[in-house]
């Protein structure tokens, strides 16, 4: 079975993108009845929207107290909500994926400012990996052929464009190769549906799987490891470039500060460091190689 086409689903997700508070920056000159008081920040959704927010709430908190001002979540139902929300200013800044940032880079007024340095690893980069069940017999790509197969998301870079970019490279074509093909919303409920057989393999963020893991959700020795990517650039931390300079300016040091705060799959935080556009231009190379127009994904 052929999956949904990008633009399809992105179609699909404005149709059904809950409104956001509308957030504007604090200004000199602006009234005080007009000034916004608080500052949303919009996140993927690599698990369910709930849980995003609540293994992102020290660092929202943090974030809060650092800024003096209140500042709310957003969770859309896929990646391109979040991207939505963003073209349209109903959000100032946003945690994406590196693949959903170029997108947004190229139809919304955004720009990558930060990713986050772990103390576990003080890696600025992850990799995507194809699971399976060992209990399967399945232990090469090409035993896939004719399988069940969950995709996470049609903009998510591990769980999605990088694995069928890297299966294209090395002369399989992802389209040929597996039976249905399903997107599952998040790298989570991927884990789960091959832990439940409910799917013959997935795609997923390496990251997200050990997390899943180090949670007790799945055991390590439950699976197998059939495909691994490259390096790819962690996800960013972006916001809209209109932005007042000043909160731009406090809001970078507040997350450089962010020391010893639990953040999701990302583990315990040894602040942010500054990125920039150009840490992604792998990732438009990759896009190339699926001939993806990001300018027509409007």
């Amino acid at each position: 079975m052929t999956p949904p086409s990008f633009f399809s689903l992105r179609r699909a997700a404005l149709c059904v993108l809950p409104l956001a508070a509308v957030v504007a920056v604090l200004t000199p000159g602006v009234s005080r009845a007009q000034q916004p008081q608080t500052l949303t920040i919009g996140l993927i959704p690599a698990e369910d929207s709930q849980a995003m927010i609540e293994s992102s709430r020290q660092v929202l908190d943090a974030l809060q107290q650092q800024l003096g001002m209140p500042v709310k979540p957003f969770v859309a139902t896929d990646y391109n909500g979040v991207i939505e929300a963003l073209r349209s200013k109903k959000l100032d800044v946003a945690y994406l994926g590196p693949f959903s940032y170029v997108l947004a880079s190229s139809v919304a007024n955004v720009e990558a400012f930060a990713v986050a340095e772990t103390k576990k690893t003080g890696q600025s980069s992850y990799k995507s990996v194809i699971l399976a069940r060992k209990d399967s017999g399945l232990r090469a790509v090409a035993d896939l052929k004719g399988r069940n197969f969950a995709f996470v998301d049609p903009s998510s870079a591990s769980g999605h464009l990088f694995p069928k970019a890297g299966l294209q490279q090395i002369g399989i074509d992802p389209d040929a190769l597996f039976g249905r093909v399903i997107f599952s919303g998040s790298h989570d409920a991927s884990i789960l549906a091959v832990a439940n057989k409910k799917v013959d393999a997935a795609a997923v963020a390496d990251r997200i799987f050990a997390s899943a893991v180090a949670k007790g959700q799945v055991r390590q020795d439950d699976f197998v490891v059939l495909w691994s990517s490259k390096p790819i650039p962690e996800s960013p931390m972006v916001w809209r470039k209109d932005l007042d300079p000043a909160l731009k300016d406090k809001l970078a040091k507040a997350l450089a500060n962010l020391k010893d705060v639990k953040w999701g799959d990302q583990g315990v935080l040894n602040g942010f460091q500054p990125t920039s556009d150009a840490a992604y231009d792998v990732v438009r190379d990759t896009a190339k190689v699926l001939k993806l127009d990001l300018r027509s994904m409007k």
